[in-house]
């Protein structure tokens, strides 16, 4: 795996030198949110091709990759002219990725709400689901115009909660240009941690072959809550998902979740030591 972190997560100061942080961390890329990073600009009017060869020659000159050009917004907003600016807004993504040299947008599922907030029978319902499949269509469209993946992340929380629902929207959508990203803590809930192992094979049967990236994160149980922390230091086993990159997908980017400046490098050298069980 190629492993990287969440550039939000990494030291705030300024630009250029954290990206050096970051590379003398041992990382190889990030996952980069515009908005989550002082002095840069995710505005739609600010996305230029000129925007994307100045980020894209500062991390060149770092020897980084962007793995995945985050753009977390709600495509299932039931307003439809807020809908209308949402799309707009992966559009502008879409094409801003492909000048800056950056293969795959990230993206979760949503909620069929203004708030974006789950309620399980309506996230989980079947309505939800074909909302979220008509409104990404044209976001699919634009993706297969800009040669990028646009890549959707199911959560538990969200409309694509569980791998049969991905898989679904896989094959419905029929796009070289949608894929996976895999992020197997969010697959999981209090609801099903009882079945943690099945929850994951299940994911890497049905979807491995559409995977693209994977996010790596921990947890750890508290008052009948998941809350989330950097890899190795709660209570995950990462045993089948690791496996699956080393044996399935050489080269994988991976990005770790939830760390800290402090812990970073201890998560990374965490989940490579497991890399080499399998190698």
């Amino acid at each position: 795996m190629q492993i990287g972190l969440r550039l939000h997560d990494s030291e705030k100061i300024e630009i250029t030198k954290r990206l050096d942080v970051v590379k003398s961390q041992g990382f190889d890329c990030v996952h980069l949110a515009l908005s989550k990073i002082e002095g840069l600009s995710a505005d739609v009017d600010s996305l230029s091709p000129g925007y994307a060869m100045y980020l894209k020659h500062m991390f060149d000159n770092a020897g980084l990759d962007i793995a995945v050009l985050g753009n977390y917004l709600n495509l299932a907003h039931p307003d439809k002219v807020t809908l209308k600016t949402i799309q707009h807004k992966y559009i502008s993504h879409l094409r801003f990725a492909s000048h800056l040299g950056c293969s795959v947008v990230g993206t979760e599922t949503g909620a069929p709400n203004p708030t974006y907030s789950y309620d399980k029978d309506t996230c989980h319902s079947d309505w939800a689901l074909d909302i979220f499949i008509e409104n990404l269509k044209p976001v699919i469209e634009a993706a297969e115009k800009f040669g990028v993946i646009l890549a959707i992340e199911p959560v538990y929380k969200h409309i694509v909660w569980n791998p049969e629902r991905a898989r679904i929207v896989l094959d419905k959508i029929k796009s070289p240009n949608l894929q996976i990203i895999f992020d197997p803590v969010n697959l999981l809930h209090p609801d099903n941690l009882d079945r943690r192992e099945d929850v994951i094979k299940e994911a890497i049967d049905l979807l491995g072959p559409d995977i693209a990236i994977i996010h790596l994160k921990d947890y750890v149980m508290n008052n009948g809550q998941m809350d989330c922390l950097g890899c190795g230091f709660g209570e995950m086993n990462y045993d089948r998902i690791v496996e699956f990159a080393v044996k399935k997908k050489p080269y994988i980017q991976a990005t770790l979740e939830n760390t800290t400046p402090e812990n970073a490098v201890k998560a990374r050298e965490y989940i490579q030591s497991l890399e080499k069980r399998f190698r």
